[in-house]
């Protein structure tokens, strides 16, 4: 005689062998197509709503994380071996994301290309300039660059989260002198000018210096002991910095805090150590290769990017150069008075940072 159940979704009563059984319950064809799936990878039966892949591409969770990941621009399920990546350490992306941001003229926020080293010595800067209200436009991106690279690869752009309708300029790795003098950062100000796009008026830019850490010492010791002196520096003339930077207190206890002043270079290092708030500080130490200086206002004014770079290029040599006791000894009045650079010292009067009398200037964009 034959037996007959009721389909534990729908209600309906069938033959047994015309249902299948599922996690204890009975189901009937229907029903169980609607209600579950069969991992493409195992073969094992599991609920839809468990479903660790996609509906072209079902998987159950355990196989899910042996053998795939997930595209991270267009979330599409591939497998580790599918995968692409920009650099070593980069996010897993499937063949035709990959491709597309390759080719695109604005790239994620954690692209790296194949960095070029322009300029002679061992202190290389790299510079992220960030712009706003112009548009995230890969048209407008073309045009800087056609004008920032018409002699050699000197720039890229780049998304950034934090802004409102703009992107990044970045620069590859230079000297200060080459920076310069051979990087054409006039045109590409003017023309992102022209385009519409506000950097220091934006109120959301940045302006980020990377310094080579190699530069601060042939040893990882005497890296870290420079770096220390740098963020002793820093934390002891926070007033005259801040004023330098063109942001207020808020600003960079939002995007890139203090760690708290110590009475020596040593005790700033091991305090920056043992900070947890990843890269918003003042001075990011957190990428392998670079220090970052994070302090400093976006501007399209190329006498305030020239003075920002050469500040820090004065900043690396003192670091480098004095003791730890020469250091704490220094007061800013010191450190200014051998400043000779025209831009630079243009801009500390700007900013009543210098020795004499301030003299006007023209508005930052």
């Amino acid at each position: 005689m034959r037996e007959y159940h009721a389909c534990s979704i729908c209600g309906r009563k069938y033959a047994e062998e015309e249902l299948t059984l599922f996690a204890g319950d009975y189901f009937c064809e229907s029903c169980l197509e609607e209600e579950t799936v069969v991992c493409s990878d195992c073969g094992e039966r599991i609920w839809a709503d468990r479903n660790a892949g996609n509906g072209s591409r079902p998987l159950c969770q355990r196989c899910y994380e042996r053998h795939y990941t997930n595209c991270e621009r267009c979330g599409a399920v591939i497998s580790n071996d599918e995968a692409y990546y920009l650099d070593d350490d980069g996010d897993p992306y499937c063949e035709c994301c990959y491709h597309i941001l390759q080719n695109q003229v604005i790239h994620n926020y954690d692209y790296r290309p194949e960095l070029h080293f322009y300029g002679a010595g061992q202190r290389f800067f790299g510079v992220e300039l960030e712009i706003d209200k112009g548009g995230e436009l890969a048209s407008n991106a073309e045009k800087i660059l056609a004008v920032g690279n018409r002699e050699a690869e000197y720039f890229y752009c780049k998304h950034d989260g934090s802004l409102d309708d703009g992107f990044e300029i970045v620069s590859h790795p230079a000297t200060a002198e080459y920076h310069l003098t051979h990087l054409p950062w006039k045109e590409v100000m003017a023309e992102a000018v022209s385009l519409g796009y506000r950097s220091h008026q934006a109120c959301t830019c940045g302006l980020h210096i990377h310094i080579s850490r190699s530069s601060f010492g042939a040893t990882e010791a005497e890296q870290e002991a420079a770096i220390g002196r740098l963020l002793f520096f820093v934390e002891k003339h926070w007033n005259e910095l801040l004023k330098f930077s063109r942001r207020t207190n808020r600003q960079l206890d939002r995007w890139a805090a203090r760690y708290g002043y110590k009475d020596t270079p040593k005790e700033m290092m091991d305090q920056a150590k043992s900070y947890h708030y990843g890269r918003y500080t003042c001075v990011n130490l957190t990428n392998r290769d670079t220090v970052e200086i994070r302090i400093f206002r976006g501007t399209l004014k190329y006498t305030t990017l020239a003075a920002t770079i050469q500040l820090t290029h004065r900043l690396c040599s003192l670091v480098t150069a004095l003791t730890d006791e020469e250091l704490r000894a220094l007061s800013w009045s010191e450190f200014i008075a051998s400043v000779r650079e025209p831009e630079l010292i243009q801009y500390l009067k700007e900013r009543r940072l210098y020795l004499n009398e301030p003299v006007e200037s023209e508005a930052d964009l």
